[in-house]
């Protein structure tokens, strides 16, 4: 813990309550702000640090911690499970692995794809760290998870692809603490650099990872630091100076840190780009290959629910005999969600959303409404509260992280019913026990519509998206029917007979080759 820091909290009592999600401090249950060196728990205080280490020094052992965070998982390979043995299963045959990908909807490609496991105790893990997954609530592997995990860790270079809430995260994690524990265990060295590096787009997203990094990784030699915006730096530097194994962060801060040659990176043998799509896109792409520069030629292992052509020829050339792994079709949306697509002129959007917002029928609170401006969006949470008497506020990118911590802890302890948000909460958040989505906004790609309404399911759960759309978005008028029909979605007249609508890209394919032109 950071005695160099001046604001460091000295008493239990200065520090605040825990938010849902955060850490918690193991001797009171305060907000964990702080890590202690000596025995990697969280706590809140040097107070609560001093009663630790007397405990450790009289005991020889940690205290126990607060009960962990559960992460919901559902199982969805319930037909396989015919056996209670965690001793491992022998490997599959050829046949067998086939059918059961085409049963999971599972696709590769590439050279030597190892079959996919179906328990995380066939994956030769670490004893300490296959309990730490059972006590994090993963009692199966999902499909994504069953497939990159034993690719990931006989070093594949992966590009996958998913939808959102199927376990990405573990997928990645899961090989990243194995690889790291095992390393600490067989090379003792005083100096600890980083051994693998995560890189997503928003702080949210960032500190999601970081916090199921932290439970998979208890108990085992295996350190992270946070490395964002809007925390203060001396605090992520000194975390990183102690010695850690992962380091999750966002381009800009990490490039910063590596600018200033505060941060050493030539141990990393782990690289993960998360929504690479997005990373490799945008003000990322410069950030994210000046950081890969520096780099040792680690495994690359690249997640995402959509990506396009133009960013996988990029992630190809980040890495040799890489291999795709995709659950269901890439680049559609979740057929979890149902989508329904309503055509309204600018002017009505709010008239519409006050409607459904005091429909009985149609309002399915928690809810999420995405839109495409950030004044936009303070401007449309005050009128909801104002007009609907329903509680609402919005977040973006312009807010400190304090208050973005505070608005997603209301929102998700169901204080407020609805947060209007731009895409800091498109991409990759779990939005646990959001079923509802409303596009008030289109985005500007049907990539990131995707993204958006992905919020609405986790783990195959069914979830709604509801749609505003009109001649302002036409441009996007050919994916989004094609994207509405994937689901079994109506089609809106208006968008059915605008000529703007000119069939799909996959239909102007056929009529090309159809008719030779």
């Amino acid at each position: 813990m950071a005695a160099e820091v001046d604001d460091v909290k000295q008493k239990s009592r200065d520090q605040r309550e825990a938010f849902p999600g955060e850490p918690r401090c193991v001797l009171c249950g305060r907000y964990g702000e702080y890590i202690c060196d000596e025995t990697d728990d969280d706590i809140c205080s040097l107070e609560c640090k001093q009663t630790l280490l007397q405990r450790v020094a009289t005991k020889g052992v940690s205290v126990d911690p607060l009960p962990p965070v559960r992460l919901p998982v559902t199982d969805e390979c319930f037909y396989i499970r015919d056996s209670d043995d965690r001793s491992g299963p022998p490997s599959l045959t050829v046949d067998q692995t086939e059918l059961l990908r085409r049963r999971l909807d599972i696709h590769v490609k590439g050279d030597a794809v190892p079959a996919p496991v179906l328990s995380f105790s066939s994956c030769n893990l670490p004893q300490k760290l296959l309990q730490n997954i059972e006590t994090a609530g993963f009692e199966m592997p999902t499909p994504i998870q069953m497939q990159a995990i034993p690719a990931a860790l006989v070093s594949k270079h992966l590009l996958v692809l998913a939808d959102t809430g199927l376990g990405k995260s573990a997928s990645f994690l899961v090989p990243i603490v194995s690889r790291c524990a095992s390393f600490r265990l067989e090379h003792f060295s005083d100096q600890k650099k980083p051994l693998a590096v995560v890189l997503a787009p928003t702080r949210e997203l960032c500190i999601q990872v970081e916090e199921q990094a932290k439970i998979l990784g208890k108990g085992l030699p295996f350190k992270t630091a946070l490395v964002v915006g809007g925390d203060a730096m001396p605090r992520q530097l000194y975390r990183i100076q102690q010695g850690v194994e992962l380091v999750v962060g966002t381009p800009g801060r990490l490039v910063d840190l590596l600018s200033k040659h505060d941060i050493e990176l030539d141990s990393v043998s782990m690289f993960v780009l998360d929504e690479v799509d997005c990373m490799l896109q945008r003000g990322f792409k410069d950030q994210v290959m000046q950081i890969f520069r520096a780099l040792p030629q680690p495994q690359i292992l690249m997640y995402s629910a959509t990506i396009s052509q133009e960013v996988e020829k990029v992630a190809r050339s980040m890495a040799k005999d890489i291999i795709s792994i995709s659950i269901g079709r890439p680049n559609r949306p979740s057929k979890a969600v149902k989508q329904l697509a309503i055509w309204v002129e600018s002017k009505q959007k709010k008239q519409k959303l006050f409607d459904i917002l005091t429909s009985r029928q149609h309002f399915k609170p928690p809810t999420v409404v995405y839109v495409g401006s950030k004044v936009g969006a303070d401007l449309l949470s005050d009128s909801i509260t104002v007009t609907t008497g329903v509680k609402a506020l919005s977040i973006h990118g312009d807010k400190p992280m304090k208050e973005r911590r505070e608005i997603m802890r209301s929102f998700l302890v169901g204080e407020i019913s609805v947060i209007v948000s731009t895409a800091v909460l498109g991409r990759g958040v779990d939005l646990s026990g959001v079923r509802q989505v409303i596009v008030f906004d289109m985005p500007n790609s049907i990539k990131e519509y995707i993204h958006q309404i992905g919020r609405a399911s986790r783990m195959g759960e069914e979830g709604t998206a509801i749609v505003f759309v009109n001649m302002e978005n036409k441009t996007l008028f050919p994916d989004l029917v094609e994207a509405l029909k994937y689901s079994g979605a109506s089609i809106p007249r208006e968008l059915t007979n605008s000529s703007c609508t000119a069939g799909s890209a996959s239909e102007k394919f056929h009529r090309k080759r159809k008719y030779g032109c």
